[in-house]
């Protein structure tokens, strides 16, 4: 937990083992709203007075390295209590944020080899990624910023031209119509991808709109047919009756 000298505070998310590169971005963020994050980043610089310095001097850098040592005792404190149990003995000898930070990046982040496979393994799941049949828009996008963003946090910057193309590529044949009306009609080079999405949004909701008009009127012929099924059974029923009666008088 972070507090600002407001009284505010920011929580810290707890980082458990998994979604290092998530966690990371949101203790950046924290760091730095409170002019933290150089600690974090190169530690705390060790200004030392020079010997013909005056008295003065002195004791501005002391103070001024007195100051930084609370800071980063802060940080630290933030750090420690941003992590689960589990995950805390790992950065529990350390007494200074930058070293304590530098053993949960190499721990969970991994070096780059490690972070080139990864990365190679979603690039393939980019490329292979469709939307299914039956599945719906928002579903679908879902799935496909998930790979984005881990791309991203990885190095991977994917243009806005790459992101409209994949998604107008990878939609199922019921988007057909709209996804040429796009390409016909705006310059994907220069489309944003929101722009996109909100046209194909729109066309999904005349898609169920469609879907529900077309069960609506299937279950009103449904009720007609039972109905009239119904009618014809009771005239049937009563044509019998008449019949042996009939031949029971004579």
């Amino acid at each position: 937990m972070a507090t600002s000298s407001s009284g505010g505070y920011l929580r810290a998310p707890i980082f458990n083992g998994s979604n290092y590169d998530f966690w990371s971005i949101k203790m950046k963020t924290i760091f730095k709203s409170y002019d933290l994050w150089n600690l974090v980043d190169k530690g705390i610089e060790n200004a030392e007075p020079g010997g013909d310095s005056s008295d003065e001097e002195h004791k501005s850098v002391k103070s001024s390295m007195k100051i930084n040592e609370t800071r980063d005792a802060k940080v630290l404190g933030i750090i420690q209590g941003a992590v689960s149990d589990e995950i805390f003995p790992q950065i529990s000898n350390f007494e200074s944020s930058k070293a304590a930070w530098d053993v949960l990046q190499q721990e969970f982040r991994g070096d780059k080899k490690v972070r080139s496979v990864q990365l190679q393994c979603l690039r393939r799941d980019f490329e292979y990624t469709r939307m299914n049949d039956g599945e719906s828009l928002s579903v679908y996008l879902t799935r496909m910023t998930d790979i984005v963003n881990q791309m991203k946090t990885l190095g991977e910057e994917l243009s806005n031209q790459r992101l409209v193309q994949k998604i107008l590529i990878s939609l199922p044949k019921s988007y057909d119509s709209i996804a040429s009306i796009i390409e016909e009609t705006k310059d994907l080079d220069s489309i944003e991808v929101q722009e996109v999405i909100g046209t194909l949004k729109g066309y999904e909701q005349r898609l169920n709109m469609h879907s529900e008009s077309l069960a609506e009127k299937a279950f009103t012929s449904l009720s007609l047919t039972d109905r009239d099924s119904s009618y014809k059974a009771q005239g049937n029923n009563s044509n019998q009756k008449k019949f042996w009666k009939g031949k029971g008088k004579k």
